[in-house]
């Protein structure tokens, strides 16, 4: 029996390390509507509307898209206590096919912009831009490290939800 002790405490002890480095597993995404803020960690987002567009700009300096071009309007709050990196969003269509964010937002009025910082406390509005074909998708958005994210609803009805006016955007 003295011999059992020292394997018994050597084994308590190798399962507590154990149990102390398993992860927890990931939170399930959560689905919100178009108008409701969507939580990705400190990150709260809301989509407000989306407008399809066959171009950006006119005549020989229009930018044509390879498909059609996807303007969201969107609000990111950072609810944190430090500055964080607010990440780029994807589109999801039904058939799971993903659409990363463009990087150009030029003639996008209000755009966004690709690399976005957010203040403690501060909200961020503006257009983000996808080229899609039209159609319903969801909009993907996570949290600062990239660990937890949100799904927001984007149905091919454009307008905002009845009782939530879209910000405006000159007023910032």
């Amino acid at each position: 029996m003295r011999h059992l002790r020292p394997l018994l405490l050597l084994t308590s002890v190798a399962l507590l390390a154990l149990s102390a480095c398993s992860h927890d597993s990931p939170s399930p995404t959560r689905a919100y509507a178009l108008g409701q803020k969507a939580e990705a960690g400190h990150l709260v987002y809301t989509a407000y509307e989306g407008q399809w567009l066959p171009q950006i700009g006119e005549g020989t300096s229009a930018r044509v898209p390879q498909h059609r071009f996807f303007e969201i309007r969107l609000s990111a709050t950072n609810t944190g206590a430090a500055d964080a990196i607010v990440p780029n969003a994807t589109l999801e269509d039904d058939s799971g096919h993903t659409y990363e964010e463009l990087s150009d937002g030029n003639g996008v009025p209000s755009w966004l912009g690709f690399v976005r910082r957010a203040k403690a406390g501060e909200t961020l509005l503006g257009m983000i831009l996808f080229d899609v074909p039209p159609q319903h998708c969801t909009l993907r958005v996570s949290d600062e490290s990239g660990e937890r994210g949100a799904l927001i609803d984007i149905p091919l009805s454009f307008s905002a939800p009845p009782g939530m006016p879209a910000p405006d955007l000159d007023k910032r």
